[in-house]
């Protein structure tokens, strides 16, 4: 059900574009942490959030071990200072969980307010925590104390209309994630196509509804991401095997869905999970759960078009979720079905992915986070 995280939001004032191209990454050194999230509820699901290293510069993924405690870790976010780890709980009474990375201490959860979330973030101040409730359609936040930890939840909102969209039954949130302006927080809903936007009190944590953007009946929206301008969107939609481009107004948080286009899948049984734009706003990616690849786009006229380019094999089944390593020169696949994560490099001028290493096996690889 879900996905992750568009590029980390900056203070950039709104009305304006950031640079198209961003100076170029630090190169790490040394083995760098990643965590999977799984189900530990499922037939050979894990025991916990998956943990692991990979060499930044081969891709190569070595385990050492998991971290137990947190119940069906679906989807995983980091808080901006790198300290504290954040996990769903994607079950019926669900929950967030936040672990301490430096002693990998779970340092409390906290109810959503709904049922089986699926997606978490972090405001980019570093002071609350967002999520997506899919089986009860609503989002929730959490203030985030100086430790790390989550408070109380200040806000929850069930999105109770439009109507559900030909085959549901009901809202179904799937994701909730900051303009890159910082002004506004939007929750993409699979159940009533529609992406909701809301304005944050930074000082309360409450949520205040300033727009809506319908997709065509039946499209069913389930992962939005930002172009580094800050002005255009792309929307994957899981039900009809699509993406849009859309128009983002900074100043009142309105999202215009553009055209449905063509996922590479060629119109065999597919559903999109996640899409993700490289940092210099040149290339976007599409994991495609079904086609099993990974479709790639030219990003044209400053953001406003998308080109597929085509599509490379996932090396694995049913990739969940996908995520570029912090400098951008990996990205990483975590498959469903096959309990793996793939990894390519990625080639920041051409846009071409490259398989990097061997996959690493991991019990029902849900989410992958790379730091």
């Amino acid at each position: 059900m879900v996905p992750s995280p568009a590029a980390p939001p900056t203070d950039t004032p709104a009305g304006q574009d950031r640079p198209e191209a961003a100076p170029p990454p630090r190169k790490p050194s040394g083995p760098r942490p990643l965590y999977v999230g799984t189900y530990t509820s499922v037939e050979g699901g894990g025991t916990g959030i998956g943990l692991a290293s990979y060499d930044p510069e081969s891709g190569r993924i070595t385990g050492s071990g998991t971290l137990t405690g947190v119940p069906d870790p679906s989807y995983l976010a980091v808080h901006p200072d790198g300290r504290t780890l954040y996990a769903v709980d994607e079950r019926e009474n669900g929950g967030v969980t936040a672990v301490r990375l430096a002693d990998r201490r779970v340092l409390g959860t906290r109810s959503t307010g709904g049922a089986s979330p699926c997606h978490l973030s972090v405001h980019p101040s570093g002071r609350w925590l967002l999520s997506a409730n899919y089986g009860s359609g609503s989002v929730a936040v959490h203030p985030i104390d100086a430790s790390g930890a989550p408070g109380e939840r200040t806000a929850l909102v069930t999105h109770d209309s439009p109507p559900p969209g030909p085959g549901q039954q009901g809202p179904h949130a799937h994701q909730f994630l900051t303009s890159p302006d910082g002004g506004h927080v939007l929750a993409v809903d699979l159940g009533t196509d529609t992406v909701y936007t809301y304005r944050l009190d930074r000082a309360k944590g409450t949520l205040t509804e300033v727009a809506r953007a319908r997709t065509r009946p039946g499209a069913g929206p389930r992962h939005l991401t930002f172009h580094p301008g800050g002005r255009y969107a792309y929307l994957a939609n899981e039900v009809d095997d699509t993406v849009a481009v859309c128009a983002y107004e900074p100043g009142t948080g309105r999202l215009t869905i553009g055209e449905p286009q063509s996922t590479g899948s060629g119109g065999g049984t597919n559903y999109p999970a996640q899409i993700l734009v490289t940092a210099n706003g040149r290339y976007a990616f599409l994991a495609n759960r079904g086609h099993n690849s990974l479709a790639r786009y030219a990003v044209e006229d400053g953001g406003a078009r998308l080109r597929l380019l085509g599509t490379v094999p996932v090396g694995g089944d049913f990739p969940r979720q996908i995520a570029f390593s912090p400098d951008g020169r990996l990205l990483f696949a975590a498959n469903q079905r096959s309990g793996t994560v793939t990894v390519f490099r990625v080639d920041a001028d051409s846009g071409e992915l490259r398989p990097a290493g061997e996959p690493f096996a991991s019990p029902v690889a849900v989410c992958a986070l790379p730091l």
